[in-house]
């Protein structure tokens, strides 16, 4: 059974930083594509940022976080990161990993097998 499990969020000031991580277990996870969205309350779930399989080579992010948010992986710790930096209070919700586990290079949401359990990030103006 894969698992995975979100940590770092929590209360910033707009324009400051915060770096998510999600921990991958039970599978292999150097073959996952593996993807964040968020929910912000009364949304639908939403892309954020995609990475793919083993090197990471292809990145696909959301036109709202281009440029200020960056995901990464490191297939030696089963975990894949988004740093999150110049944060606005619309980047607040309930942010979520999830893996691609068909390698299918996708940004919807109902394409993805495995979710984390979520982590609040709540932007304060």
């Amino acid at each position: 059974q894969v698992q995975l499990v979100e940590s770092g969020g929590g209360l910033v000031q707009a324009g400051g930083s915060l770096r998510l991580s999600c921990a991958v277990s039970g599978g292999t996870f150097s073959l996952y594509n593996m993807g964040w969205f968020r929910q912000a309350p009364g949304k639908e779930r939403e892309f954020v940022a995609f990475i793919s399989w083993a090197g990471g080579a292809i990145l696909y992010y959301s036109d709202s976080v281009k440029g200020r948010f960056t995901i990464s992986r490191d297939n030696a710790k089963n975990t894949v990161s988004l740093q999150m930096s110049k944060l606005k209070p619309e980047d607040t919700a309930v942010y979520y990993c999830a893996a691609d586990i068909k390698r299918r290079d996708t940004t919807q949401s109902n394409e993805y097998y495995y979710w984390g359990q979520g982590t609040q990030v709540t932007v304060s103006s």
